[in-house]
């Protein structure tokens, strides 16, 4: 394990690596995870991360990671990642695009991206000797959460908005977590989580506060690089990979950066991606920062039908915003109708995203559409969850299938014939 220490991403201060931590004990801000990059240069080759027989799954990349081997043989928790990134030549040819690739997080064991920081978040509670976990979700981080400590007989406990999608909860209920519905929205589960961690001693998961939740999400970053490097993301002109993910309390898109900066810090990364956070427009707190060129991110409430990404005040904002201003990307707001266009328009090509998903390739669209960025430019979304996560909103999305009368006839009066 090359795990060094913390450092807070407001003050700079930095804490010894034994320390447990979750925000930095001065200023509260989120710790960023030091890693011993001096270590792993002089220990891994990059070279080999291209072998074909290191494990298709984000624990290729262990030595860069801060936890030992979780062990877990066996289970989904070593499959989580490896995800597959596709080119889809007919939604390319349909928006004239010269370079376009999906990378689909919802073949992960849960369907989301989420399982990349439960599963990281699972190894250290094991490596600390911790028996329970708890986090707060609108459903893909308990469902993530539920999976992972189940495939590895820990105790997972969720926090979740009573409104959160009827498909998630079943998802945590099957997994054998201990759900427990909360009378607010994610914020207030998130307050009631942290509150009871601290006085039942479990291990929190939250986003924006347990920084092994971000180690998890930076695996997507170092899978991106390794595909250049196969040669299954092609770059060529110099002109840099635009890349969008879809932002609710900004721990993802600050895990990918956070990715990318760890290559560059060992010299591996020959490239530099600019970042695009997409924001629901009833959920656009960094959004509105962004285009104020302000640090002071104001909560809202939000709204949106992209469960996953409604939040009021993210709890990892600055970060958030400091991934697309380092990498010369932007923040796009888009509105439910073009997340529900976006799940349409993605189907009609095989990938069956969610809403949170979906609003990535919705900001993507909505870049084109403002010359934020041209069809020349390559271009990777990330899409962060599968469409069975949230039937409900899928269906919103598609038309209704027609009934018919079991005949011939009924069928050719449907088709016109």
């Amino acid at each position: 394990m090359n795990f060094a220490g913390y450092r807070c991403s407001v003050c700079g201060r930095e804490y010894e690596h034994s320390e447990e931590l979750f925000l930095c004990p001065k200023e509260r801000g989120c710790l960023d995870i030091v890693m011993d990059t001096e270590t792993i240069r002089k220990t891994i080759d990059p070279q080999q991360l291209k072998q074909q027989d290191l494990e298709p799954s984000h624990w290729r990349y262990l030595p860069l990671l801060p936890v030992n081997d979780p062990g877990g043989q066996g289970t989904p928790l070593r499959r989580v990642g490896w995800t597959p990134v596709y080119s889809l030549p007919a939604l390319r040819n349909k928006r004239k695009l010269r370079a376009f690739w999906l990378k689909d997080e919802g073949t992960n064991p849960t369907a989301s991206l989420k399982d990349r920081a439960s599963s990281m978040v699972v190894a250290r509670a094991r490596e600390i000797s911790v028996q329970t976990v708890v986090t707060a979700s609108t459903g893909n981080a308990g469902a993530a959460l539920a999976g992972m400590a189940a495939a590895l007989q820990l105790r997972a406990v969720v926090f979740a908005p009573s409104s959160a999608p009827p498909a998630k909860l079943a998802q945590m209920l099957a997994f054998g977590a201990r759900v427990i519905l909360v009378e607010g929205n994610y914020d207030q589960a998130t307050a009631l989580c942290l509150e009871a961690a601290e006085h039942l001693g479990w291990y929190c998961r939250n986003t924006g506060y347990n920084p092994f939740t971000a180690e998890g999400k930076k695996t997507a970053a170092f899978e991106i690089w390794e595909a250049v490097q196969r040669g299954y993301v092609e770059l060529s002109g110099g002109v840099p990979l635009a890349i969008f993910v879809s932002v609710g309390d900004g721990n993802i898109i600050s895990g990918l950066h956070k990715g990318f900066r760890d290559l560059t810090e060992l010299g591996w990364l020959d490239f530099q991606p600019r970042i695009f956070g997409v924001q629901a427009e009833g959920s656009a707190a960094i959004a509105r920062a962004y285009q104020a060129g302000v640090e002071q991110i104001q909560p809202v409430r939000a709204a949106t039908l992209a469960d996953s990404i409604c939040v009021d005040m993210p709890a990892d904002g600055v970060r958030a915003l400091r991934a697309v201003k380092e990498t010369g990307g932007a923040y796009i707001a888009v509105g439910d109708e073009q997340i529900l266009q976006a799940i349409a328009e993605l189907g009609q090509v095989g990938v069956f995203a969610e809403p949170a998903a979906a609003a990535a390739y919705a900001g993507f669209v909505r870049a084109l559409d403002i010359g934020e960025i041209g069809p020349e430019d390559p271009v990777l979304v990330l899409s962060t969850g599968g469409g069975l996560k949230d039937i409900a909103a899928v269906q919103r999305a598609v038309p209704s299938a027609p009934v018919i009368e079991p005949t011939v006839q009924a069928l050719k009066r449907l088709l016109k014939l």
